[in-house]
């Protein structure tokens, strides 16, 4: 069967293409309204579908978002994916995911690449906060579709920002392992992020709280993947600690993979706070205690911003940029022995 086209309807019910199209698109026209439930009604029964493309084209909205995240294998990034893409399909959008593979010169190269394709607004999650490609930073000054930078953000760059506040976070982990008797505790941290350096600042505070000094050797560098963690565990076992604040999830998972290889337990051996709480201990007993960020939280301040952000744009009334900052919380599990 040949697909039903404006012309056939516009045809069978005597008005223009442009008066059906206008009807069809629910846009202001001057069509009586019983030319107008004629129009509909022959749509209906024809099951016309409207050409999305060619809708765009004359919209110039095309129901779209685009989403940048560096690194779609990371349970963190890959649950905040798919809690935006189900927001957005509540809205009738369509999400289009691109995995920069935390690379700067591929966040500037995915911007214009969906920026290209139309979308209505943009969601980036930058790879590196501070070797940002300066090409990124020149398009997203003068880029024309609105975004919102989430999770991370660029330093100096004034433009919208949704995060949470991982200093707190940092905070929070260190403080229940103090509260639980450890004093000798080390921090497993991607000092090469605003959100790495954030949680190392509040595992610096309840340690300075309690009078107990930051020891150069309990601070441990790793990237956010499981292999550099696994890396950085090794010195770990060198120390007199008992406890371990990992800032990540994966950077836990590569801590526990040290430690196991080793036959160390948790919490026999080391007590363990991680962050993220995603679902990656359920590997793993015991569970691990950790700092949580609500995933379906961040998604929807995000979305709300983004989607108010578009609708000021159409309007023409955009306002200066907003950052929203939501708190973590500690979620207790049993990966954490108290000390007497």
């Amino acid at each position: 069967m040949a697909k039903v086209t404006l012309k056939d309807i516009a045809r069978e019910v005597g008005l223009s293409v442009t008066s059906v199209s206008l009807v069809l698109n629910n846009r202001p026209c001057k069509v009586s309204e019983t030319s107008r439930r004629k129009i509909l009604e022959v749509a209906r029964r024809k099951g016309y579908v409207p050409n999305q493309i060619a809708r765009s084209l004359v919209m110039q909205h095309t129901d779209t978002i685009g989403l940048i995240i560096p690194n779609i294998e990371s349970r963190f990034f890959a649950s905040l994916a798919k809690n935006i893409e189900l927001k957005c399909r509540e809205r009738g959008y369509a999400l289009i995911i691109t995995n920069s593979d935390d690379s700067p010169e591929n966040d500037s190269k995915l911007v214009r690449l969906l920026v290209n394709r139309g979308v209505d607004g943009l969601l980036i999650v930058v790879s590196d906060e501070f070797a940002t490609d300066e090409r990124l930073v020149s398009d997203l000054s003068q880029l024309p579709t609105p975004f919102v930078m989430v999770d991370r953000f660029i330093e100096g760059l004034p433009c919208d920002k949704v995060r949470f506040n991982n200093e707190l976070g940092g905070y929070l982990a260190t403080r229940h392992l103090i509260e639980r008797g450890h004093e000798r505790i080390a921090c497993i941290v991607n000092p090469r992020s605003n959100t790495g350096r954030e949680r190392l600042d509040g595992y610096a505070r309840a340690l300075g709280e309690q009078g107990i000094a930051v020891r150069a050797d309990y601070v441990l560098g790793s990237d956010y993947y499981i292999a550099s963690a696994y890396e950085a565990a090794a010195r770990l076992i060198e120390t007199d600690a008992t406890a371990v604040f990992a800032s990540s999830d994966n950077i836990a998972l590569g801590l526990l993979k040290r430690l196991y290889a080793h036959d160390l337990r948790v919490p026999r051996d080391y007590s363990v706070v991680s962050y993220d709480n995603s679902a990656a201990d359920v590997l793993f007993e015991p569970a691990l205690t950790s700092i949580e960020q609500n995933v379906p939280e961040l998604s929807q301040a995000a979305l709300d911003l983004l989607f108010r952000r578009i609708a000021e744009s159409e309007a023409g009334e955009l306002g200066g940029p907003d950052e929203v900052v939501l708190d973590p919380k500690l979620v207790l599990k049993d990966s954490v022995r108290r000390l007497n």
